[in-house]
C-alpha cells in the first residue's frame, strides 16, 4: 500500500508555484513564437515581441512572468489506494504548499486573494486558499494540475445555458469581441460543455492544462465533431482582428480547447473562459517515492526573439508634459516615458474618490495636477531590485472614477492595459487626456525601465498603495488619443477587413 508524506505534497506545490510563476510551458513558446513570426501588425508583434523577451528574461532571472500571480486552482486525482503519512486535510496541504511557494526568499510572489468578498476585502497576504477540485479514481497514486489564474483572464469568463440546437460556435464568436482585450490575448480559450452549470464551467477551467497543439490537429485533419468544433470556432475567433492585446492582427487564440460532459436532454449548458498570454500550470504525479521533480523548458524551446525600442519611438518628460504636446499624439504610436509616474489601481481610487466626495484633502504629498497614473499592482522587490514585476492591470475597472481623476484631480493620462469603456473614452476627449497601453504580460521586461520608486500614500494597501516611480525610457503605445480615438475599435476593424482579404490556401 503506498504512502504518500504530507510533506511532499506540500513542498511539490510550493516548488510547481516557483515553477510556474516563472516557467512558461514549451508548447505556448512555440505557439506564441510561430504567431509572432507571422504577425503583419506592427503594433501586435512588437507586444508579442515584448511577452517573448520578457518570458526568457523571467526564466533567466527568475521571477515572475506577470505581476498578478494568480489565484491557486489545483485539479487533484488521488488514488484510492493512496494512503497519507501526515496529519492535515488534503485542502490544508494544499494551502500549506501556496504559503510556502507565495513567501519564498527569493523570489516573493504576489498574493492577491482578499477575505469577506462582499465586505472588507483584506488581503489574506499568504494568497490563501487555494481553489481545490477532488477526485477519487482507481490506483495507487495522486496525479495533480496546478494553475496559477490571473484575475485580467478569469474576469472575462463566461456562461450560459443554450437551447439544445443552438450553435456553439455562433455563440463564442458572439461572445468573445465583448471580453475585451483585458485576458491579455494571444491566449487559449478552455470551453466545457454540458453536465450542470458548475460542471460545465470546471471542464473549462480544466481543459486550459492541455498543451497547445492546434497546429498538429490542422496538419492532420479533425477525427471527431468535437475537432471540427475547435478548428471551427480557431478559424472564425481568430478572423475577428482583434490580435495580441486588442492591437488588431491575425493571431487572437492560439489554441482552442474543447472537453463535454453528458447533460439534460432540455440543456446545453456552456462555459468559456480564456487563458492569458502568462498562461502557468504544470502537472506532476506523486508515487510515494518522494516530492515531485519538474523539468525547466530547454533554452532552445524560446524562439530567436529580441526587442527594443522602436528608433522611431517618441520620448516624452513627464515632468514637462503639456496637452498642447499630447493633442499630436496618434493612436497606435510607440511612446517612450520618462520622468515621475504615479500609480494607483481600484482600492487606491476609491479611497481617493472617498475623499473628494468628503470634502477633504488627499494625503501630503499627493497631486495629481498635470501627472499620469499608472494603473499597476507590482511584486514586492528582492535583493537589488528597485521594483519586482510591475506590468499592467486592466484599466476599464477605473472607468468609473475617470471623470473624477480627469477633472477634479487633474490627471493628464491614465496607463494600463485593454480598452476604455464609451465615457471614459468622453471624458479623456473631454479633457484634452490621453490613454497609454502597456504590453500585459511583459512585466519583468517593463520593471526594468523603472529606476527608482517611493511610497507616497495608502500603504496598508499593499501592492495598491500610490507610489511614485522615476521611469526612463518606459514602453508604451497611444491607445486613446486626445480627440478620443481608440486603436482598440480602430485596430481591429481594420484588421478584420484585411483578413476577409487573405486568399484561402486549399491543398
Amino acid at each position: 500500500m503506498p504512502h504518500i508524506r504530507q510533506d511532499d505534497l506540500i513542498h511539490s506545490i510550493a516548488d510547481a508555484l516557483q515553477f510556474i510563476s516563472y516557467y512558461h510551458p514549451a508548447d505556448f513558446l512555440k505557439a506564441m513564437g510561430e504567431a509572432w513570426a507571422n504577425e503583419k501588425n506592427p503594433a501586435a508583434k512588437d507586444a508579442m515581441a515584448q511577452i517573448l523577451v520578457n518570458s526568457r528574461m523571467s526564466a533567466e532571472g527568475r521571477r515572475p512572468v506577470c505581476q498578478d500571480t494568480g489565484m491557486v486552482v489545483v485539479f487533484l486525482k488521488i488514488g484510492m489506494q493512496v494512503q497519507w503519512d501526515g496529519e492535515l486535510t488534503v485542502t490544508e496541504m494544499v494551502n500549506e504548499g501556496v504559503r510556502h511557494g507565495y513567501a519564498h526568499p527569493d523570489n516573493v510572489l504576489r498574493c492577491s486573494m482578499v477575505d469577506d468578498p462582499l465586505g472588507v476585502r483584506n488581503n489574506t497576504g499568504d494568497n490563501t486558499p487555494a481553489i481545490v477540485h477532488t477526485e477519487l479514481v482507481h490506483g495507487s497514486e495522486v496525479e495533480i494540475k496546478i494553475a496559477a489564474k490571473g484575475g485580467g483572464s478569469e474576469n472575462k469568463s463566461r456562461f450560459k445555458v443554450l437551447n439544445p440546437s443552438a450553435s456553439l460556435v455562433d455563440w463564442v464568436v458572439e461572445e468573445l469581441p465583448k471580453m475585451g482585450a483585458g485576458w491579455c490575448p494571444p491566449g487559449m480559450l478552455g470551453i466545457g460543455v454540458g453536465g450542470t452549470a458548475e460542471k460545465a464551467m470546471l471542464l473549462a477551467k480544466e481543459s486550459l492544462m492541455e498543451p497547445i497543439d492546434i497546429h498538429e490537429l490542422l496538419a492532420r485533419g479533425p477525427a471527431d465533431r468535437k475537432e471540427e468544433l475547435r478548428l471551427e470556432i480557431f478559424e472564425k475567433v481568430n478572423a475577428l482582428g482583434i490580435g495580441a492585446q486588442g492591437l488588431g492582427g491575425l493571431t487572437t487564440v492560439l489554441d482552442v480547447k474543447i472537453s463535454d460532459f453528458p447533460t439534460h436532454a432540455s440543456s446545453l449548458p456552456v462555459g468559456m473562459i480564456p487563458n492569458c498570454a502568462a498562461t502557468r500550470h504544470v502537472e506532476f504525479t506523486l508515487d510515494g517515492s518522494g516530492p515531485a521533480l519538474l523539468t525547466p523548458p530547454q533554452p532552445e524551446d524560446w524562439p530567436d526573439v529580441t526587442w527594443e525600442a522602436s528608433p522611431q519611438a517618441r520620448r516624452v518628460n513627464l515632468d514637462k508634459i503639456t496637452k498642447a504636446e499630447m493633442a499630436i499624439w496618434k493612436p497606435g504610436e510607440l511612446i517612450l516615458l520618462n520622468g515621475k509616474l504615479l500609480t494607483g489601481r481600484d482600492a487606491a481610487h476609491k479611497r481617493i474618490a472617498d475623499l473628494y466626495g468628503r470634502g477633504e484633502s488627499l494625503p501630503e504629498g499627493v497631486d495629481f495636477h498635470g501627472r499620469f497614473i499608472y494603473y499597476v499592482g507590482p511584486v514586492d522587490p528582492v535583493r537589488d531590485e528597485v521594483v519586482g514585476p510591475a506590468g499592467p492591470t486592466t484599466a476599464t475597472r477605473m472607468d468609473k472614477f475617470s471623470e473624477l481623476m480627469l477633472g477634479p484631480a487633474g490627471l493628464f493620462g491614465m496607463i494600463g492595459k485593454a480598452e476604455r469603456g464609451p465615457a471614459t473614452v468622453e471624458a479623456i476627449k473631454r479633457h484634452g487626456a490621453v490613454y497609454l497601453m502597456a504590453v500585459g504580460g511583459a512585466a519583468y521586461l517593463v520593471s526594468k525601465a523603472i529606476r527608482g520608486s517611493r511610497l507616497l500614500a495608502f500603504e496598508d494597501l499593499g501592492m495598491e498603495a500610490v507610489r511614485e516611480f522615476d521611469v526612463v525610457d518606459f514602453p508604451v503605445t497611444v491607445a486613446v488619443d486626445s480627440c478620443g480615438v481608440s486603436v482598440h475599435q480602430t485596430g481591429p476593424a481594420e484588421w478584420r477587413g484585411k483578413i476577409r482579404k487573405i486568399p484561402v490556401v486549399t491543398e
